[in-house]
C-alpha cells in the first residue's frame, strides 16, 4: 500500500537509553558517519544512573540531539515518547547495543520516499566479539537468504514507518514490556500489507556472551509471547517435542531399540542443520577443533533456549489470564 510522500520531508532516528555508558558511543559514532544525516535523532532515557547523559551532552556537538527524561518508562513507552516529540513524519527506529552501516539510514528511508510505502523493514546482523558470540549469532539469528521478505517481521533495532502510520495502529503497545515491537510490527503489517525490505540497512549488534545472559533474554522473549498471545502453535510444537517425543526416544533408547538412537540424531541433526551450516561458513578459516567445538555448542544453545522459552511462556500466559 503506497501513501503520498513529498521527498525532502525530514527524518527523525528515535531510540531509547538506560544506563547504556560507554557502550553508547559505537551507536553514536555510526550515525555521524550516515551517508544520509538524520534531520533529529530523538532519544528517551529511561533514568540513567551512569554517565549516559553526559555522553549525549558530549555528542549533541555534532548531532541534532534531543533528549527526552522519563524515568520508568519501559520500551514501549520511551520509543511512544521519543516518536510524539519527533518532528520528522519520517521516523527511523534503532536501539542503544548496535552499530549502524554507513547506508543505513539512506537505504532505510529509500522505499518511504521513492515508492510511497508507509513501513520498511531493515536488516540485523550479529557481530560477534568472541568464539562464543560467533557460535550465539550463526545458531539464534538467520541468514537473509533464510528469510522471506514478504512475511519477515522486523526488529525495532532496524526499522522506519510514517509518523502517521504509527498514530493509525496506537502506537508500541505500552503494556507490553517484550517482543513489543513485534506485536506494532503485526499491528502496521495489517493495516498496511507486507513491508518494504531493505536487507542493507543493517544494524550490527553484539550477541550474548554466556549461556546464563541468553537464557535470561529468550525467557524474557518467551514471557512477552505469552502476554500478547503470540506463536502459541509454536510453544505447543515445543512442549510436545520435548515433554512426549523427546522421553519416548529416550525410552527406546533405555529398553535398548536399534532406532532409538538413530532417530534421536537423526532429529537432533534436522534441528541443528541449518545453524550448522552458516557456521560452517562462517568459520572457514578456524582449526578444525576450535571448528568442532564450535560446531558441538549448537545443540547446547538451542537446548538451553528451548528451555527458557518453555519456562517463560506460561508465566506470560498467566500473566495475561490475571489481566485479562
Amino acid at each position: 500500500m503506497g501513501v503520498s510522500v513529498q521527498m525532502g520531508m525530514k527524518v527523525s532516528v528515535i531510540m531509547t537509553v538506560l544506563n547504556e555508558g560507554e557502550a553508547l558511543r559505537p551507536l553514536l559514532d555510526s550515525l555521524l558517519q550516515q551517508t544520509r544525516q538524520p534531520d533529529e535523532v530523538v532519544v528517551c532515557d529511561g533514568g540513567s544512573r551512569d554517565n549516559t547523559l553526559e555522553i549525549l551532552a558530549e555528542y549533541a556537538a555534532w548531532l541534532p540531539l534531543k533528549v527526552i527524561s522519563a524515568p520508568g518508562a519501559n520500551i514501549s513507552q520511551g520509543r511512544n515518547l521519543a516518536i510524539s516529540a519527533a518532528a520528522g513524519p519520517i521516523i527511523a527506529a534503532t536501539d542503544a547495543g548496535v552499530t549502524l552501516a554507513p547506508c543505513w539510514l539512506e537505504e532505510l528511508v529509500r522505499p518511504i520516499e521513492l515508492e510511497g510505502r508507509p513501513v520498511v523493514s531493515g536488516w540485523f546482523e550479529a557481530d560477534p566479539f568472541t568464539d562464543f558470540e560467533v557460535v550465539m549469532g550463526n545458531t539464534v539469528l538467520p541468514a537473509r537468504q533464510d528469510i522471506d521478505p514478504e512475511r519477515f517481521l522486523p526488529s525495532s533495532r532496524s526499522v522506519a514507518f510514517l509518523k502517521s502510520a504509527w498514530e493509525a495502529v496506537g502506537g508500541y503497545p505500552e503494556w507490553l514490556d517484550y517482543s513489543e515491537d513485534l506485536v506494532f510490527d503485526l499491528a502496521l503489517r495489517q493495516r498496511y500489507g507486507p513491508f518494504a525490505f531493505a536487507p542493507t540497512a543493517v544494524a550490527y549488534f553484539r550477541p550474548r556472551g554466556n549461556l546464563r545472559t541468553f537464557f535470561r533474554q529468550y525467557y524474557l522473549y518467551a514471557r512477552g509471547d505469552g502476554k500478547a498471545n503470540l506463536w502459541g502453535k509454536r510453544h505447543a510444537i515445543r512442549y510436545a517435542t520435548y515433554l512426549l517425543l523427546f522421553p519416548f526416544l529416550l525410552r527406546l533408547i533405555w529398553r535398548g531399540h536399534k532406532a532409538g538412537l538413530p532417530l534421536l540424531l537423526l532429529g537432533v541433526g534436522a534441528y541443528c542443520r541449518r545453524p550448522a551450516q552458516r557456521l560452517w561458513q562462517d568459520t572457514w578459516g578456524w582449526r578444525p577443533p576450535a571448528r568442532l567445538r564450535a560446531l558441538l555448542l549448537i545443540p547446547i544453545i538451542r537446548l538451553v533456549g528451548d528451555v527458557a522459552k518453555m519456562v517463560g511462556y506460561p508465566v506470560g500466559v498467566w500473566w495475561r489470564f490475571r489481566h485479562k
